[in-house]
C-alpha cells in the first residue's frame, strides 16, 4: 500500500474512532444531565429542558457512534445472506455498499440542509430553554456525514482492493466459542 493511502486509511479511521469517543462522551454528558435533573427535583431547583437535552445527546451519541460501530462489524449485517453467497459474495457486498452509500449520502445532504435552515430561520426548541436547534442538530448532521463517507470509503475499499474496512466483530466470535 503507498503511502498516501495509508496516510488516508490513518486518518479516516482516526476520524471514525474520534466520532465513537464523541458518542461515548455524549452518553457520558446524558448520565450527566440525568443525575442532574434528579438532584434538580429532590431540591425543588428547576432544570427546563433537561429531557429536551437528553433527547439531544442520544441523537448526537447515535450517528456519531454509526460509523466506528460500522468498522468495527457491530453493525446488523447480512453475513449469513453473504456468506450463502459463496464465490458470488463480492456482488453482493457491492451491492449493499452501494445502496448504504446513495442512502446515508442522502441521509447527510438533508440532515446538514435541516442545520443550516434551522440556523438561518433562527428555530429554536419548543421548551423553555428555547435552545436553537442548530446546536442540537448539528452533531446528528456531523454523523451523518460522517457515517456517509465510511460507507463511500468501503465501497471504494472493495473496488480497489476487493475487500472492506469491517473488521469482524471480535464479540461474536468469542460468544460462538
Amino acid at each position: 500500500m503507498p503511502t498516501a493511502a495509508r496516510a488516508i486509511r490513518r486518518s479516516l479511521d482516526a476520524v471514525y474512532d474520534g466520532a465513537g469517543a464523541l458518542a461515548a462522551l455524549c452518553l457520558l454528558a446524558i448520565l450527566i444531565v440525568i443525575s442532574a435533573q434528579v438532584v434538580a427535583r429532590w431540591t425543588g431547583v428547576p432544570f427546563p429542558g433537561s429531557s429536551q437535552y437528553a433527547g439531544y445527546l442520544m441523537a448526537a451519541a447515535s450517528f456519531l457512534a454509526f460509523a466506528h460501530t460500522l468498522n468495527r462489524g457491530a453493525h446488523i449485517r447480512v453475513n449469513l445472506f453473504l456468506t450463502a453467497l459463496g464465490q458470488r459474495r463480492f456482488w453482493g457486498e457491492l451491492w449493499c455498499l452501494v445502496i448504504a452509500s446513495a442512502a446515508s449520502t442522502y441521509l447527510a445532504w438533508f440532515a446538514v440542509r435541516a442545520v443550516y435552515w434551522s440556523w438561518r430561520l433562527g428555530d429554536v426548541s419548543q421548551g423553555q430553554d428555547a435552545t436553537p436547534l442548530w446546536i442540537a442538530q448539528t452533531p446528528m448532521a456531523v454523523g451523518a456525514v460522517i457515517l456517509a463517507v465510511c460507507f463511500i470509503d468501503n465501497l471504494v475499499t472493495l473496488l480497489l482492493a476487493g475487500r472492506d474496512n469491517i473488521r469482524p466483530d471480535l464479540s461474536q466470535q468469542s460468544r460462538a466459542e
